[in-house]
């Protein structure tokens, strides 16, 4: 039987700016109050990106504690999972930080890729430590992939035990400069997972819709929110908000009989 759709809410990012998204949570409150929302209409799984008192993302262990502390306030069994991410610090050490925190889950991008304007650099050194650190603290990755083969070095860390059997993936397709979002594209994104890894679809910008629409009718999870997207249209008449994208995709979920999963529930298929 078709599982549960878990929600996973990315509600902030590090490119959103209050020039560019006027909803977009930056304040430890706002963002507290976006998740607050966002949990009672589904979501189950919180990626956190913290920013400084500028608005600027930030790496330190200190910006992200009050956010993980008020998740946990939210409710306990929430999954929080906080970023490792190398677009703005490249140091293993800095990118470990957080993983200081009673987190469980982090992200682990499977390889480097370029974004619009940037590019994220994950050099195989760096993702083996970041693996083990969270292998070590019990922490589970959470993998992000933009191209295949960032699914084939996912199975090789598993295979050297630094990543667990039942691992759970983000596929992220319609960023300028990877993998488009198509239902091909998909596929070859799916031959190369391995059978009990749990998959969830972020489509970036425009591609967010399509992107939760082919995830319900695949079996797969989602992953919404205004880190990957700030316009609620495809026209960019309507500027998002982190519960009206979650919203949308509970309307949707109860057309394709696929009801969303608890917090308890996304623990049990993830095996937190």
């Amino acid at each position: 039987m078709t599982p549960p759709l878990i929600v996973n809410l990315a509600p902030t990012g590090m490119v959103p700016t209050r020039e560019t998204a006027p909803h977009v949570p930056l304040t430890v409150e706002e963002i507290l109050e976006d998740v607050a929302r966002c949990a009672e209409l589904g979501a189950s799984i919180v990626h956190v990106h913290a920013r400084d008192a500028d608005g600027a993302p930030t790496h330190r262990a200190e910006a992200f504690a009050p956010i993980v502390e008020g998740i946990r306030a939210i409710d306990p069994e929430l999954v929080v999972c906080v970023t490792c991410s190398g677009r703005t610090v490249t140091a293993l050490e800095d990118r470990a930080e957080v993983l200081s925190l009673d987190v469980d889950m982090a992200s682990l991008t499977l390889g480097s890729n370029n974004f619009l304007r940037q590019a994220s650099v994950n050099a195989p050194d760096v993702i083996r430590g970041l693996a083990e650190e969270m292998r070590r603290r019990g922490i589970k990755p959470e993998l992000e992939v933009f191209e295949p083969g960032m699914v084939a070095f996912g199975r090789r860390l598993v295979e050297e035990g630094l990543l667990p059997e039942r691992s759970y993936v983000n596929v992220l397709l319609g960023s300028p400069w990877t993998s488009p979002l198509t239902p091909a594209m998909l596929a070859a994104f799916l031959s190369e997972i391995p059978d009990g890894w749990t998959w969830a679809l972020a489509g970036i910008g425009r591609f967010q819709l399509d992107a939760v629409l082919l995830a319900l009718g695949s079996g797969g999870h989602v992953r919404i929110g205004m880190e990957d997207n700030v316009w609620h249209d495809r026209g960019r008449t309507r500027p998002a908000t982190n519960a009206g994208l979650v919203e949308r995709v509970a309307a949707l979920a109860e057309l394709a009989e696929r009801p969303l999963a608890t917090p308890r529930q996304t623990r049990e298929l993830l095996g937190l």
